[in-house]
Parts: C-alpha cells; structure tokens; sequence
C-alpha cells in the first residue's frame, strides 16, 4: 500500500473511531451516536494547525499548533464545569502526553515513522464533551 494511503486510512480511522465515543451500543440503527451520558455539549471548534495531515518532518521533534474556536481554554485544575471550558489533552499514538491550556508545544523525541496526533477538548473535569471535541493528525518523521 502507498505511504500516502496508509496515513489517509490512518487518519480515516481515528475519525471514525473518535466519533464513536459512545459507551451505551452506538446508533441503534438510526445513523446517529447516541449520548454517552448526561455530559455537557461545546459549541468549540478545534483543528490541529500543525502538523498537516500526510506531513513529512525531518528530524526527531515536532510543533504542534492548534486553533479553537468559541471556547475558552482554562487550568486542567478548575473543578466548575462550562460547556465551552476546558483544556487540551494530546495523545501521540494512543499515549496520552500531555494537558494543556496552551495552543502551542513542542513534541520531543520522535522515532523516525508514522505517527498519530490527536488533540481533544475535554472539560475541567477531563472527560470529554458529548459530541466529543477532536482533531486527529497523521505524519511521518524522517531523520
């Protein structure tokens, strides 16, 4: 398969997967995902700037840059829930690296390789939003 079709699935994926997010069976049958519980909505709106999808980064780092819309990005400490309050948590390849109220950082130490970057809007209490808040980015590092 073409390095470029296996990110595309990669990342088609990991949509998929997080639209899924659902722990009481999914659909039903209906097309739509069923609440996973009584949490709150966002109207927040969040797309990984950095990386681009398919990207090839050379060396062993890599930026990451976020924009979020109509939300408001606060401590990972406060306990108050608001429906467009939170943080960031980034996942690299399913490993949870960091909580953040920042919308920049500096990913360290890569293997050369295809990675996964998933970013989500989570609310103070660090479960996430129902519909989930996500943006997922596939690329390659190379020496």
């Amino acid at each position: 398969m073409p390095r470029m079709s296996k990110l595309a699935l990669i990342v088609a994926t990991a949509l998929v997967l997080a639209a899924c997010g659902s722990s009481d069976g999914g659909d039903r049958g209906t097309g739509a995902t069923a609440p996973t519980s009584d949490r709150p909505s966002s109207t927040a709106k969040l797309a990984i700037v950095a990386p681009k999808v398919g990207q090839v980064v050379h060396g062993s780092s890599v930026d990451l840059r976020v924009k979020l819309q109509d939300a408001k990005l606060v401590p990972a400490t406060t306990t108050h829930i608001v429906p467009d309050e939170g943080h960031l948590h980034v996942i690299l390849d399913d490993t949870l690296i960091s909580m953040t109220e920042g919308l920049e950082q500096t990913i360290p130490d890569l293997a050369p390789g295809e990675h996964r970057i998933m970013v989500e809007f989570v609310a103070s209490d660090h479960a996430p939003f129902d519909p989930r808040v996500v943006s997922v980015v596939a690329f390659e590092v190379k020496p």
